[in-house]
């Protein structure tokens, strides 16, 4: 326990260490994000937190091997997983750097994560057979390399998801590393205890650059590193036999946020027919910022249900079956209860509208509204002009407030709101003045009703506020996005 211990405060004092200096080169490299529609961030804020993560996980590592005897020894027999985990690691972190400073296709980051899962399969991370409680040993056969993929990738991509508020993927990752040590105790396993010890300090010292306010984020480098490493270490603790048969239960319940978040993404992106890694505003941590909470409290929450799950899953790894019953219905309890809360099922009134052509009242107000509003565009002469006709939207009686917000400061610089309006708002339709990464100001709506706006009317609402922001940029206003163009473009400035 002492090497684990140390392996933990190693790792700690070297990511409080390296974070600032990385923070200091991505924000010299132009490695940021940016403010947007999507982002809940204020500013600029540096990525690349990633490489910070895993240089200072890798260095205790490093330092047992060639220091400690003892450890090497104990270790020797996995050498094999040691190689796959660390090719595949710096393939991951690599890939996810090289997209934090430049950014890669969809299918290129894909590819590369089936090719370090490949890597990690034929090094001995393998899915030969699964053993479910009250069910038995189920043997993969022929399908062990495709479920291992499909494993691997998945939890790589669910982190990855999930990364949407400052701390969250680092605390709900520390919680999952929790987790895979106790089991990895159990199943005495040196090697995945040893790493799951250096990931827990890596984390921590990250935390405290990356908790709200964010100082730094993670990035793709971050998330695809940690979610790698997770998909890997759940495997690799029972995997010295190929006919062994492992129980993927307890990391499943112990990653169950982002693999919930993960899941009803897929469906809800399916049944409104876009890509699959198309980006919305549809995550659970976005449901709860809508219904009011927080950042920290948003967080916090999803802290807690980690922790639940936590327990859970380290009850399943007990293998007691009383201790499986009740850690599995305390699982879908929580995750059950926590889609409830946040409305995330609402996705099957999506699919009526879908199938029905349904469109409410707002987006048909909207739809005959808008040729007229934008013949009258053009005829604005200044920035007072332009959000009255702006907060004329009101007219549709589908809001209870429109406010033109700073996307830096949140500083309010125009505000209607209804007369005699309950003071509980609805959730908000936040639309950026012109593209994402330019946008300088912002429009939200709140609903009047208490229930989100439908996909037509924020489309409807979205050109309203891309007609705004043309305007205001050839008037040459302060509320004027810093360009219109698409990244790649020819940027088209003030004269």
């Amino acid at each position: 326990m002492k090497t684990f211990l140390l392996a933990f405060a190693v790792s700690l004092l070297a990511s409080a260490l390296l974070t600032p200096l990385v923070r200091h080169f991505a924000l010299r490299w132009g490695a940021v994000a940016l403010a947007g529609e999507r982002s809940v961030h204020a500013g600029v804020i540096p990525r690349l937190g990633g490489i910070a993560l895993a240089s200072a996980a890798s260095l205790p590592l490093l330092f047992f091997l060639l220091l400690d005897s003892g450890a090497m020894n104990k270790i020797r027999p996995s050498g094999h997983l040691i190689i796959g985990l660390a090719l595949g690691s710096v393939l991951m972190a690599g890939m996810g750097a090289l997209d934090d400073l430049r950014g890669l296709s969809a299918r290129y980051k894909l590819c590369t994560q089936v090719v370090a899962a490949t890597l990690a399969f034929f090094f001995g991370f393998q899915i030969q057979a699964i053993e479910l409680p009250f069910v038995g040993v189920l043997s993969m056969g022929v399908f062990a390399y495709p479920v291992t993929v499909f494993w691997i990738v998945g939890i790589v991509n669910a982190l990855n998801l999930i990364d949407g508020l400052d701390g969250l993927a680092a605390g709900v990752a520390f919680f999952a590393c929790i987790t895979n040590f106790v089991v990895a105790v159990i199943s005495n396993s040196v090697l995945v205890a040893l790493l799951m010890s250096a990931m827990m300090g890596s984390l921590v010292g990250f935390l405290i650059y990356n908790f709200n306010p964010a100082r730094i984020f993670m990035g793709d480098s971050g998330s695809y590193f940690l979610g790698f490493v997770l998909g890997c270490s759940a495997l690799a603790g029972q995997n010295q036999k190929a006919s062994t048969a492992i129980s993927l239960l307890a990391p499943i319940i112990a990653m169950g946020v982002p693999l919930l978040d993960t899941s009803l993404t897929m469906i809800r992106r399916a049944l409104e027919r876009k890509p699959l890694f198309s980006p919305d505003r549809g995550h659970i941590h976005h449901r709860l910022l809508d219904l009011g909470l927080t950042h920290r409290r948003a967080v916090l929450l999803l802290y807690g249900v980690s922790i639940i799950l936590c327990g859970a899953a380290i009850g399943i790894a007990l293998g007691r079956r009383w201790a499986v019953g009740v850690a599995f219905i305390v699982a879908i309890t929580t995750l059950f209860g926590l889609v409830r809360f946040v409305g995330a099922l609402q996705w099957q009134q999506q699919l009526r509208a879908n199938r029905l052509r349904i469109y409410d009242e707002t987006a048909q107000f909207l739809r005959l509204e808008l040729p007229a509003a934008l013949a009258r565009w053009s005829s604005l002469s200044s920035e007072p002009e332009v959000y009255e006709e702006l907060f004329s939207l009101h007219q549709s009686g589908s809001f209870s407030e429109i406010t033109l917000r700073s996307v830096e400061q949140k500083e309010v610089i125009a505000d209607w709101q209804e007369q005699g309006a309950p003071n509980r708002r609805g959730p908000a339709v936040i639309i950026p003045l012109g593209p994402d990464f330019a946008a300088t100001h912002q429009v939200e709506f709140y609903s009047r009703s208490g229930d989100p706006l439908s996909r037509e009317a924020a489309i409807l609402l979205q050109v309203f506020c891309d007609t705004a922001a043309a305007r205001l940029f050839d008037l040459d206003s302060s509320l004027a996005p810093r360009t219109l163009r698409a990244p790649g473009e020819a940027a088209k400035n003030r004269s």
